[in-house]
């Protein structure tokens, strides 16, 4: 399919649970848009509830916690991956089932739920010093063979665009100087915000809502859902595309259209 077929489409969603998800809007979703990729992010099951359905692909990968009812990742697609990975290479941050890379013919796809700082950041050095590093050179080292699409919940507004009160959240976690230069370090290696590189000062662009104070219905949200590329595939991005209108989660989908070949 990646070689035969010129616009691939994904989406990226983070469910906040999927057996809660799909009793709401998860399964007409996807039927609906039946894109050719699909990652989820804190699908929040164990081994003994992963849902039987395949939701029509040809391939399903679930990436768990060890801590039951927590975290986790799954990706979706219409072809059978190369190769799978779960997790760093190395083992570090292993046992909450935050990553998961599908090598394609064409493409690496990574879909990871980066570790919310907490509250009271007590996560933020952890992200700092570890995490976002150690997921820097992960990727650069992915991109030495073949391009690299990186998607998932980053957990961070990069650009004060990208939340509706940057001020006011200056020091919160999400909107942090050393998360936002998390991110900053990524990109500045040769990688892409598919978002912004196609709608640089779009404003009110939000892909999560507190469920507090009708946030939601407010538009009073982050833009922490992300579809990050490498350079090489710069020429191929044709939309990126935010559903807010999709409920079901504090998170909505994320989109990207891309054109290889």
């Amino acid at each position: 399919m990646t070689s035969q077929k010129s616009t691939l489409e994904f989406v990226s969603w983070n469910v906040n649970g999927l057996r809660a998800c799909r009793k709401k809007t998860f399964d007409t979703f996807v039927g609906e848009n039946f894109p050719d990729f699909l990652c989820l992010q804190e699908v929040k099951l164990n081994q003994e509830v992963i849902p039987k359905d395949d939701f029509g692909y040809a391939f399903k990968h679930y990436h768990l916690a060890d801590k039951k009812g927590y975290s986790g990742t799954a990706i979706f697609s219409k072809e059978e991956p190369l190769r799978i990975a779960e997790g760093f290479p190395n083992g570090d941050h292993a046992g909450e089932g935050r990553m998961i890379t599908c090598e394609y013919d064409g493409f690496h796809l990574v879909n990871v739920y980066v570790p919310n700082s907490k509250n009271d950041l007590s996560r933020l050095s952890y992200r700092y010093d570890s995490w976002d590093p150690d997921l820097k050179d992960y990727i650069i080292s992915l991109r030495e063979k073949k391009p690299v699409l990186l998607c998932g919940d980053l957990n961070v507004a990069h650009r004060e665009i990208d939340l509706a009160n940057p001020k006011t959240n200056r020091r919160n976690a999400g909107f942090t100087d050393q998360e936002r230069e998390g991110l900053s370090n990524l990109l500045a290696e040769g990688f892409l915000d598919t978002f912004r590189h196609l709608y640089p000062e779009k404003t009110g662009a939000y892909s999560w809502w507190s469920y507090r104070a009708g946030a939601r219905k407010r538009n009073v949200g982050w833009r922490i859902d992300y579809f990050i590329a490498s350079d090489d595939l710069a020429t191929s991005v044709r939309e990126a595309t935010i559903h807010s209108q999709v409920e079901g989660s504090d998170h909505c989908p994320v989109g990207l259209s891309l054109s290889l070949g």
